[in-house]
């Protein structure tokens, strides 16, 4: 099962992903970040344009077992959309 598991937004920045770092090192601290860094496969980063800051909007997404998928939506109770 495909989960987005956070997102953030960012100004305009002249290298997105040297600027995307610290946030992401810094939701893999994160008990939630630990949780799904140790069960996620396929785990990636996306950028897109956030038109209504003018920006970027960072989303990371993996894939889950259902089994962990299930608790993952019990612990953290994320929807996605």
């Amino acid at each position: 099962m495909k989960v987005t598991f956070y997102s953030f937004g960012m100004g305009d920045a002249d290298d997105v992903d040297i600027y995307a770092a610290q946030p992401i090192y810094e939701w893999q601290q994160t008990e939630h970040g630990r949780w799904v860094m140790a069960h996620a496969q396929n785990l990636r980063y996306y950028t897109s344009a956030d038109v209504a800051t003018f920006g970027y909007r960072i989303t990371i997404r993996g894939e889950l077992e259902p089994q962990l998928a299930t608790e993952y939506f019990l612990r953290w109770n994320r929807v996605e959309s």
